[in-house]
């Protein structure tokens, strides 16, 4: 099921703010699970690109639409990745609705912006295009050789009349801010201490994910380097971080697994939605109604499936936790 040709686009944009710190490239994918390239810049200079990978989309649209921001914040930590890299890269991703035209015109918007990322030379990922004979296509594409990931989707306004929202969103590659050699995020051993000492984010952030191993019904690894808990430090505050990883699967297994995930988070209320990736496999995202708790669930070049979790601290508590 494609979840954006269902998805009211009220839903649809507001999920588009919930990745803002996930990663949809896996990296070390294409050059067989190896330690990725290190990717040199800091945020200024990721969220100018995407900025500039925007207006190259928009620019020369016509009917000229007005861009809407989606969300406060550019940069958060890039979590939920397959090669257990240093835990200090962030990444920065950008969300702008289309405004100021009628809904009729959101096909042609997507289109356009697909357009004129082709004219810069920047290409499909693996998941290319969706049907455009519907009134509500999605495309998802990549820079070269940069890497950064954008994608330009319709959500749905009045289906009858065929109207739609159009949105762009811009995610740049993982990288390191200045000063971070290859730091972790892993707090120092007094500080994580006091996190894992009764502390209500703490126990947040594992009732789900113990909940989530409940749903998948898949065995845990052991735990990995990069895995565990830690705390992530982003724009808008602290959160705790909680990764853990499957044993290897066969392919039908995985795919369960990721069906189950998303059934898990869709009875539970949380937002849910897929990210495509350069294996083909969408990642499963998920945000919690309440306590913005981000969860993803996703499939590793080595046959295991990944899980992380991420609660801020000082958020809301859930009913049930």
């Amino acid at each position: 099921m494609n979840l954006r040709k269902v998805i009211p686009a009220a839903a649809l944009l507001a999920m588009t703010i919930t990745v803002t710190a996930c990663g949809a490239q896996e990296d070390g994918q294409e050059n067989g699970g190896e330690t990725p390239k290190q990717v040199t810049m800091n945020e200024q200079q990721a969220i100018d690109r995407a900025e500039e990978i925007i207006h190259q989309a928009v620019d020369g649209m016509s009917p000229k639409p007005t861009l809407e921001r989606i969300g406060p914040q550019p940069v958060g930590p890039c979590i939920a990745r397959d090669d257990h890299g240093p835990d200090d890269r962030v990444q920065v991703t950008l969300a702008y609705k289309l405004t100021g035209v009628p809904g009729v015109e959101a096909k042609n918007l997507v289109r356009q912006a697909r357009d004129a990322w082709l004219k810069q030379g920047y290409k499909y990922n693996s998941s290319g295009e969706d049907d455009w004979s519907g009134p509500f296509p999605s495309v998802y594409m990549r820079t070269e050789p940069d890497d950064f990931w954008m994608d330009a989707i319709t959500g749905v306004v009045d289906r009858a009349k065929g109207a739609g929202l159009a949105s762009l969103k811009v995610t740049s590659p993982c990288f390191l801010p200045p000063g971070k050699s290859s730091a972790s995020t892993m707090a120092d051993p007094a500080a994580l201490g006091d996190l894992q000492a009764d502390n209500p984010t703490t126990r947040r952030a594992l009732a789900h994910s113990s909940r989530i191993y409940d749903a998948l019904r898949i065995e845990s690894a052991p735990t990995q380097p990069g895995e565990g808990l830690s705390t992530v430090q982003g724009e808008s505050g602290t959160s705790v971080h909680h990764t853990w990883s499957s044993e290897p699967l066969p392919e039908d297994e995985t795919a369960r697994a990721l069906a189950l995930a998303q059934a898990y988070f869709q009875s539970e209320g949380w937002s849910v939605r897929q990210v495509p990736t350069r294996g083909g496999t969408p990642v499963v995202v998920a945000r919690h109604p309440e306590e913005g708790t981000i969860a993803q669930v996703a499939a590793s070049n080595t046959g295991a499936v990944r899980i992380a979790v991420t609660t801020p601290v000082g958020g809301p508590a859930s009913a049930d936790v």
